[in-house]
């Protein structure tokens, strides 16, 4: 499987981890291990709302110096 995904399986590390598995019920492992990661994801939609609230601060701030600069260039020219 390692090889299909084109990672070099390294014979040490696989035999480390299947001697740490031992005695592991991997049933329950796997229910636990996947309640937690779900509750503290963020979500895609938190995720993507904070990206657009930056996006929309970033294009005022924008807005805001072009305006500063139209302002600067009127008292220049009167």
């Amino acid at each position: 499987m390692l090889e299909a995904a084109g990672v070099k399986a390294d014979a040490a590390r696989i035999k480390a981890l299947v001697a740490s598995l031992d005695g592991v019920d991997i049933d329950e492992a796997v229910k636990s291990a996947a309640i937690a990661p779900v509750a503290s994801a963020p979500t895609a939609s938190s995720t993507d709302s904070a990206a657009q609230d930056k996006k929309e601060d970033e294009e005022k701030e924008e807005e805001k110096n072009e305006e500063q600069a139209a302002a600067g260039l009127g008292a220049l020219f009167g």
